[in-house]
């Protein structure tokens, strides 16, 4: 089991603030599955509009969250770092079901298990939690390829 701190896992993503959703990873086995979190802040840039009476965090973020923790997974299993011209991609996303909103102060728990790899193309079974109650769960696929930017 292996864990990561942000600056770790920007060596990973090419995300950044705003748009970086991991905080750290709590586990990780390689070939299996991950366990990350995202603490959401009250000062998120999305809170501002998404919704200023009643901020909560949008579904397609904590999915991106899910995504993210899925390229952390898939990297470190292939034993690799990106290199500057690989792109990490979302291309998929089925059976995504959201059931409990995400509000600021909430530690979002993040996990995927792989289900398969075929090419360059990876399946993986994903939710998150807060609290231990489900927030969202959903199945990804995702494709790494060098030479995409």
């Amino acid at each position: 089991m292996s864990v990561m701190t942000v600056n770790e896992i920007k060596n990973f993503l090419p995300h950044r603030y705003p748009f970086l959703l991991v905080d750290r990873v709590l586990e990780l086995e390689e070939g299996r599955y991950i366990k990350a979190i995202k603490n959401v802040t009250a000062n998120e840039p999305f809170f501002n509009g998404h919704f200023p009476n009643k901020p909560i965090m949008p579904g397609v973020l904590i999915i991106e969250a899910m995504a993210q923790s899925t390229g952390l997974l898939g990297f470190r299993t292939m034993s690799a770092e990106p290199q500057p011209n690989t792109l990490y991609m979302l291309v998929a996303v089925d059976k995504a079901r959201f059931k409990r909103q995400v509000e600021p102060g909430d530690q979002l728990l993040l996990e995927a298990e792989i289900v398969k790899k075929k090419g360059i193309m990876w399946v993986f079974n994903t939710k998150a939690t807060v609290d231990g109650e489900l927030v969202a769960s959903a199945e990804l696929i995702c494709a790494a390829k060098e030479g995409a930017i």
